[in-house]
């Protein structure tokens, strides 16, 4: 008796592009699960700024990597690869589809084809990196990247100084681009994978983006922010929604021009994460409307 093939359907897409939402009628109608791939939903402290699904929705279905570390917990992309294989592989045991579902494009391509592995570096040129950004401001950050790795700059989120750094220091220790070595190893993986990329007109999207915006500060964003500056240093706080709120607090400018500084620069981040998965060559485009669509085309594929 030949085993039935399982499948990973992998529903990718700007920030506010109505994934969550096409995910769960999707995991309705295929009697499955959902994993998370948003880097910062797996933090318990951060609620309001992340977006994440609420407590009907995640009453209807099962979700994975949802409130799941603690915000001073260190948790990256290959954290991330060995946990969510491991969750796969329970779950294929019973279900022969399941969805994997966010914007966050390296721990969606870690699931998908591994992470690749760098070298060490030195402590003291993190250190120095670190203090270069405190000195320069993160302008300096990103011409630097720009000027030693402009494939990478095209990819990172230019307003995560870590990641910069990250990148950096491989360049400066190695005298290689960053982005030389993302090899994408293509790990072996027992499952197939149907990677879709949900996109909104940019009107819509960027309308979609405001209105969030409008609503996660209605919601109590800022009173969250507050509760949350004694982990300000950490790398999780470092992301939009956050960031502005904290320099609000530390009175860089007033609340109507962080909270647009938010709208811009969430606008900002979801063109860079299109053209981040644009660039992979591995995605189908559907909008977030197209659920019959979506559905046939999973469907065709699994014949």
């Amino acid at each position: 008796m030949l085993q039935e093939s399982k499948y990973l359907v992998v529903i990718a897409g700007p920030t506010a592009a109505g994934k969550s939402d096409l995910a769960i009628k999707l995991a309705e109608h295929f009697n499955t699960v959902i994993l998370s791939a948003d880097s910062r939903q797996f933090y318990k402290e951060m609620n309001i700024g992340t977006a994440k699904p609420d407590a009907e929705q995640l009453k209807r279905i099962q979700h994975y990597f949802i409130n799941t570390k603690h915000i001073d917990e260190l948790y990256g992309a290959g954290h991330f690869e060995k946990d969510a294989i491991a969750e796969l592989n329970s779950i294929f045991k019973e279900k022969n589809i399941a969805l994997l579902v966010g914007g966050s494009g390296l721990y969606i391509n870690a699931v998908l084809n591994g992470v690749d592995h760098f070298v060490e570096v030195p402590d003291q040129l993190r250190k120095d990196l670190n203090q270069a950004f405190i000195e320069k401001g993160l302008s300096w950050l990103q011409e630097e990247l720009k000027t030693k790795d402009e494939v990478y700059y095209n990819q990172v989120d230019l307003n995560n100084p870590q990641r910069i750094i990250r990148a950096l220091e491989i360049c400066y220790h190695t005298g290689k681009a960053y982005s030389s070595f993302l090899t994408k190893s293509n790990n072996v993986r027992n499952f197939k994978t149907i990677p879709l990329l949900i996109t909104p007109n940019r009107e819509v999207l960027y309308k979609r983006i405001n209105d969030r915006v409008d609503l996660m500060m209605k919601k109590g964003l800022l009173d969250e922010v507050k509760k949350l500056q004694v982990y300000r240093d950490q790398n999780a706080l470092k992301t939009v929604g956050y960031k502005e709120l904290i320099a609000f607090l530390d009175g860089e400018y007033n609340l109507p021009t962080a909270v647009e500084k938010i709208k811009q620069h969430t606008r900002n981040y979801a063109k860079r994460q299109l053209t981040w998965f644009r660039n992979q060559n591995q995605f189908d485009a559907f909008s977030p409307e197209q659920l019959t669509e979506i559905i046939q085309f999973i469907e065709s594929k699994r014949r």
